[in-house]
């Protein structure tokens, strides 16, 4: 047996409102059932034997009363809800409601008729042990249905070995009436209310697994598609938000093989799919690290993002981490008998336009504007100075950093493509 694994915080609060919204159903049985007994009752009247009349009014009467206070129950349980005061632990109280409302009937009626315990399931009344086990099933909570299921076996238990001061002399009488055909249709009503009360629960049950199956496969095509650490804000149904689109701060970071042309040259592809592979596989763990996104791969590059308070700070310490990444690498290749290969990496702090565009089956996350070129061409800088990792002056400003004192090498401003003026630069050596 498996018990229940403990419940992620995250979807506590959904499960929370799940239980509110099934005790709302089981409210709204509790006075369908109710009044569905009561009519019966009034029904079953007329195929009464009038004989012994006293007794008869009084096991009618503890019925009515029953059905009357179990109606009650649901009343104020749909009002509470209604009304926004229901809190959780009334779920427990309305679940030992039932219990008290079986077990007290059962034992009236056993007391009025003057049976003893073990002839507790002639009473129509111990028939509703059904349709309060059905109702547990609606509410998904499995402690709550322990605790049902033992209340109504405790109960039970209690009434067989229950014994009467004196047994009445109308016992056999009182028996055989018990099991008419007005009690007996009684049952078969019973019987079936529980019956559509699970049928009930089975719908429900359906349901949810359509929509957590709907969910997944959402959140499997999103993931598929999208960054991530976005798919799970996506499947929370974030996706509309994202696709208006937004204008952020970001550092952006692009990451490219150096060489890895030339190198292609008369390979297999397999061995170039092994090392893009390699590539990309120690990119991701640096990456994963650093609480970065990797918005895109192009080939053998990757274009990285980063967002937040610690944006700035923290695209500086994941180059330096994928620079001790790629130097162990080089370090890896050369020992295997391989071509060594280096890497050039440019990062750039400003202003983007970030946002999901496509549609359901073809979503993409795209950052657009002047900061993403301007990121990708300090990457290709790096080649003209013999760097492996250059930045903006507004990068490590961004992020704080005294540029002299941390080792940083000032470049002369470079004027890149598209823009007018020049831009003030730092570099790194490889490790």
């Amino acid at each position: 047996m498996r018990f229940p694994k403990p419940v992620n915080p995250s979807v506590a609060p959904l499960l929370r409102a799940a239980e509110v919204d099934a005790e709302r159903i089981v409210a709204l049985l509790r006075i369908v059932v109710s009044v569905g007994l009561l009519m019966a009752l009034i029904l079953a009247l007329d195929g009464l034997p009038m004989v012994d009349e006293i007794y008869l009014w009084q096991q009618l009467g503890l019925a009515a009363a029953t059905l009357f206070s179990y109606m009650a129950v649901g009343v104020l349980t749909f009002a509470a809800i209604w009304r926004g005061v229901f809190r959780r632990w009334m779920i427990w109280a309305a679940v030992t409601a039932d219990g008290v409302f079986l077990f007290l009937n059962s034992w009236l009626s056993l007391r009025n008729s003057g049976l003893p315990g073990d002839l507790v399931f002639t009473m129509p009344s111990a028939w509703m042990a059904p349709l309060i086990l059905a109702f547990g099933v609606l509410r998904f909570n499995p402690l709550l249905l322990a605790y049902q299921v033992l209340l109504v076996a405790a109960g039970f238990l209690w009434l067989v070995t229950w014994e009467p001061p004196v047994v009445s002399v109308e016992a056999v009488r009182r028996v055989q009436l018990a099991h008419g055909m007005p009690p007996n249709l009684m049952r078969v009503l019973m019987v079936s209310l529980a019956g559509l009360v699970l049928l009930v629960a089975a719908l429900r049950t359906r349901a949810l697994l359509n929509r957590l199956l709907e969910e997944v496969r959402q959140k499997a095509n999103l993931t598929r598609y999208l960054p991530a650490q976005l798919a799970g804000r996506l499947a929370g149904g974030g996706l509309e938000t994202l696709q208006e689109g937004r204008q952020q701060t970001m550092a952006v970071m692009f990451i490219d093989i150096r060489g890895f042309t030339s190198w292609c040259e008369g390979r297999e592809p397999q061995e170039v799919s092994r090392l893009i592979t390699d590539f990309r596989g120690r990119v991701e763990a640096v990456v994963g690290q650093c609480n970065g996104l990797i918005d895109k791969y192009i080939g053998d590059a990757a274009m990285i993002l980063f967002e937040g308070e610690r944006a700035a700070a923290g695209s500086l310490e994941c180059a330096e981490r994928l620079q001790k990444a790629m130097a162990e690498w080089r370090q890896d290749r050369q020992a295997a008998g391989e071509t060594a290969l280096g890497v050039g990496i440019g990062i750039h702090w400003g202003e983007v336009f970030s946002g999901v565009t496509g549609t359901q089956q073809r979503l993409e996350y795209s950052v657009f504007g002047d900061t993403v070129n301007t990121a990708a061409r300090l990457e290709q800088v790096t080649r003209a100075h013999d760097l492996e990792l250059i930045v903006s002056a507004t990068l490590l400003d961004a992020a704080g950093v005294a540029a002299t004192r941390d080792g940083w090498m000032a470049l002369p401003p470079e004027v890149l493509r598209g823009r007018r003026s020049g831009l003030a630069l730092f570099g790194k050596p490889p490790v």
